[in-house]
C-alpha cells in the first residue's frame, strides 16, 4: 500500500502555501519516544506539556519537542536540556538559546511578549541570549503521528548529522505529512517539504548567506497560508532571493479568495491574487487517515506591481 506522502508526489501536489503558521517558536530538547500528541505523551511531565499549550494559545507561539539525530531508546530524563525560541515576522527575525534542568521554566515565560517578538522574558527567566551558531535545521520524525516522518525524516536527520551539518534535529510536528520529509529552518522559519539531504544543505548554505531557497519551500510560517503562497510568488516573480525583505502586509478577502499585499524594504509593492483550489482525485491526507481527502490548495492567480500585472498559470 502506497504511503501519504508516496501518493502526494505521484500526483505532484503542490506545496507552497503549506507551512504550519507561528510567529515565534518555541523548541524544548526532550529526548526519548513522542506520542502523537508529544507534548502530553513523552517522557516530559504531562502537566506540564499540556501547561505550555494552554500557556501558547492565542500568543502565535508553537511549542514544539526536539531531540538530536539517531535512536531512541527509553533514556530517562535528561539533567540538561537545550531550549531554542525563535522569531521568524521579517524585519525583527531573531534566534536566543539556553539551557533548562526544570522543564517548568518555560510556564514563567511571557508568551504574548515571545508571539509578538520581544525575546527579554526568555533571557531573563532562562538566562538565554543570542544563538550565534549555525541555522537550525529541525526535521520532522515523529512516526506516531504519521509513518512517513520516521520513514523519511528520520534517515534524512541522521544523514544530515553524520556528514557533519550542524544544527540539525529531530522536531515533533511540522503538519503536512504527506510531503514528508519536512523541514523547518531557524531563525526565518522556511519551512520545505520532499527534502533530499543536498537540497537541506544548499538551503542551509544559502541561509548562511542570507539568501532563501524557493524550490521546495512550503512558505515562511510567519505569515498566514494565502500570505506564504503570495510572497513566494514575489520571489519566484522577481528572482528575490534576499532573506527579510519581503513582509505581508494586508490580506483583503476570505476563502476561496484573497488579495495579498507584499512589500519589499526598497519600497516596492506588489498585490497579490490567490485562490483556494482542491486537489484532485482524493487521497490519503495522512497515512491514518480512514478516508480519502481531497486537500486544499493555495494557487496564485496574478502578481501585479505597480499597475502591471502577470497572469500565472491555475
Amino acid at each position: 500500500m502506497s504511503t501519504c506522502s508516496t501518493v502526494s508526489r505521484d500526483l505532484d501536489e503542490p506545496i507552497s502555501g503549506t507551512a504550519a503558521t507561528a510567529t515565534t517558536w518555541l523548541l524544548l530538547e526532550q529526548p526519548g519516544p513522542w506520542g502523537a500528541k508529544a507534548l502530553t505523551s513523552s517522557h516530559l511531565e504531562p502537566a506540564v506539556g499540556r501547561a505550555l499549550e494552554t500557556a501558547a494559545q492565542g500568543t502565535g507561539v508553537r511549542v514544539a519537542l526536539i531531540r538530536r539525530p539517531g535512536r531512541h531508546a527509553d533514556c530517562g530524563t535528561p539533567a540538561e536540556r537545550q531550549v531554542y525560541v525563535a522569531h521568524t515576522v521579517p524585519g525583527n527575525v531573531w534566534l536566543h538559546g539556553a539551557t533548562t534542568r526544570d522543564p517548568r521554566q518555560l510556564l514563567d515565560l511571557d508568551f504574548a511578549a515571545l508571539g509578538k517578538g520581544d525575546p527579554g522574558t526568555f533571557d531573563s527567566v532562562l538566562g538565554g541570549g543570542p544563538h550565534l551558531g549555525d541555522p537550525l535545521a529541525l526535521v520532522c520524525t515523529n512516526g506516531k503521528r504519521d509513518r512517513c516522518c520516521a520513514l523519511l525524516g528520520r534517515p534524512l536527520a541522521a544523514e544530515l548529522a553524520t556528514s557533519g551539518v550542524e544544527g540539525v534535529w529531530e522536531v515533533t510536528h511540522l503538519g503536512g505529512h504527506r510531503f514528508s520529509p519536512t523541514l523547518l529552518v531557524l531563525p526565518y522559519g522556511y519551512a520545505y517539504g520532499r527534502a533530499e539531504a543536498h537540497a537541506v544543505k544548499e538551503v542551509l548554505h544559502s541561509i548562511q548567506e542570507g539568501r532563501i531557497v524557493v524550490e521546495g519551500c512550503r512558505g515562511n510560517s510567519a505569515w498566514e497560508r494565502p500570505g506564504q503562497a503570495a510572497e513566494l510568488a514575489v520571489r519566484k516573480a522577481t528572482a528575490e532571493d534576499a532573506a527579510d525583505v519581503l513582509s505581508v502586509v494586508r490580506t483583503d478577502g476570505a476563502a476561496p479568495r484573497w488579495e495579498v499585499t507584499v512589500t519589499h524594504v526598497d519600497g516596492r509593492r506588489w498585490r497579490v491574487v490567490v485562490a483556494q483550489g482542491t486537489s484532485l482525485p482524493p487521497r490519503p491526507e495522512s497515512c491514518g487517515a480512514s478516508v480519502l481527502g481531497s486537500p486544499g490548495r493555495m494557487d496564485v492567480v496574478a502578481v501585479r506591481e505597480f499597475g502591471t500585472t502577470t497572469a500565472l498559470a491555475s
